[in-house]
């Protein structure tokens, strides 16, 4: 067995504009676990937000990540490798995928059999209308005619009425609203009725993560649910924030794992929140790999691979808005015709 990976720019179909931050690229790294014939495929996107970058994912993969004595077992392997990842989330869901992938093909099963989840039942996929031009928001909405629900960036308090206004010009699709911890408690009510007069489903991340309490006051008042993304990294967080928010949204990116993303869904279960499966700006390669749990969760937003133009990978399909998974071994990701220098 052999660890290889490399470092890939994913380009962006529009400037990707959220209330933190903007961006026309984002450096991906791609980890690949070679076996004879196998290649275990995983992808780390990290964000600078959890203070996550590949230069300092590169820092720790230069150091030689090391391989057990015994290369059988993909829970010895885990095991054995993870200390070395120095608690890095994104390449820890790295390796976390390229290990189910080639245990999966090894075994001859998809990784969603193996973790026993369904797949006939896949929730609607939203599609990102991020932050931009007003001017461009009619062909933004014109490209994301093949999906059902539209998720919005928001969390410019001088912008956000006008964005949602001129959006509502275009379309009358369900919206889904993220404001990445952009909002001021003093107007997020009101602003949150507003919204409900809009075709709103529910409000991501309204605050910044430290004000759990004003979130706490919000879900109490909001005639919208409420749901945790930047409050949500792992299953530890889920009990301290249970009573803040509705739901949560569960990154693969944030959480580490495709095990630590079940335990999130169990723990959610338990604590009946609302369960939505995110993502970062990905290729196929994390965003099929997430895939394999949305069969358990109740929405979706697994589109990071749909805003770039250079995805070099193949992988889970969408047809009339909802997630198509191949019924194939592993991760079920193939290489695009075209991509060069990539395993």
């Amino acid at each position: 067995m052999e660890l290889t990976f490399t470092t890939y720019r994913i380009k962006l179909n529009h400037t990707f504009g959220i209330s933190r931050s903007a961006y026309d690229w984002y450096d991906i790294i791609y980890i690949y676990i070679k076996d004879g014939e196998i290649i275990g495929r995983g992808e780390a996107a990290p964000s600078l937000r959890y203070n996550e970058s590949t230069k300092r994912i590169l820092s720790i993969l230069k150091q030689k990540i090391k391989l057990p004595v015994d290369c059988s077992n993909r829970d010895e392997i885990w095991n054995f490798i993870l200390p070395q990842l120095k608690e890095v989330k994104a390449l820890e869901a790295a390796f976390s995928m390229a290990l189910w992938d080639w245990w999966g093909q090894k075994n001859e099963k998809p990784v969603f059999e193996l973790f026993n989840m369904k797949t006939d039942e896949m929730p609607l996929t939203s599609f990102t209308i991020a932050i931009g031009e007003l001017d461009e928001i009619g062909q933004k909405i014109d490209e994301a005619d093949p999906y059902h629900i539209l998720k919005v960036k928001l969390g410019t308090p001088k912008m956000d009425k006008e964005i949602m206004t001129e959006i509502r010009r275009h379309t009358d699709k369900v919206i889904r609203i993220d404001a990445n911890e952009g909002w001021e408690p003093e107007t997020a009510l009101d602003f949150t009725k507003w919204l409900a007069d809009q075709n709103v489903e529910f409000v991501e991340q309204p605050f910044p993560a430290d004000q759990l309490d004003h979130t706490a006051i919000l879900k109490d008042k909001s005639p919208l649910d409420i749901y945790a993304d930047e409050n949500s990294l792992d299953s530890a967080d889920i009990p301290r924030i249970s009573t803040a928010f509705d739901g949560i949204n569960i990154k693969l990116m944030k959480c580490g794992s495709l095990e630590e993303g079940k335990r999130m869904i169990n723990l959610a279960r338990f604590y009946d929140l609302k369960i939505m499966l995110g993502c970062m700006i990905e290729s196929s390669v994390g965003i099929t790999a997430a895939a394999h749990l949305a069969g358990e969760v109740d929405k979706v937003d697994l589109d990071g691979n749909l805003l770039i133009n250079n995805d070099p990978y193949l992988g889970v399909k969408v047809t009339d808005g909802k997630l198509v998974l191949a019924n194939s071994n592993g991760l079920g990701i193939s290489l695009n015709s075209g991509a060069e220098n990539l395993l």
